[in-house]
Order: structure tokens, then sequence, then C-alpha cells
């Protein structure tokens, strides 16, 4: 998605139908789907979640990434 500062933002969407150029990934199974068009910006991202006291979601961990904003 175009968004935030650099231009992108994670964006995390139910998905009912793969397109041909979706990347599934799969661990403990938990499928993980990337349109084609993102992977370029993903490689080696690692996806986590926490709880930390009251809060708790996703952190990604993006070697790709150049700077955060917001």
């Amino acid at each position: 998605k175009t968004t935030g500062c650099s231009g992108l933002a994670y964006v995390l969407e139910f998905v009912d139908e793969l397109n041909p150029d979706d990347t599934v990934f799969e661990d403990n199974g938990v499928k993980i789907i990337i349109d084609g068009k993102s992977l370029v910006y993903l490689d080696g991202t690692e996806l986590d979640f926490a709880k930390e006291g009251l809060n708790e979601g996703f952190l990604f961990n993006n070697p790709n990434a150049n700077g955060e904003c917001g």
C-alpha cells in the first residue's frame, strides 16, 4: 500500500483468492501471502507478534527499510 513518509506501509488483510503473481509462505500452519509487486520490498523481512503490557501486535524487522517515521 502506498502511504506514509516513504510512500509504503505494511498492510495485513485476509485473502479470498490467490493471484497468479502471489507468493505463499507457510510456517506452523500460518500462511502469509505476498503480492508480486511487494515481494521485492519485503525480501528478508521477519514477522513476529509481541505482547508488551497492554499492547500487542505484529512487528516487522525489514532489512531493506532505510528509516521510519510516525
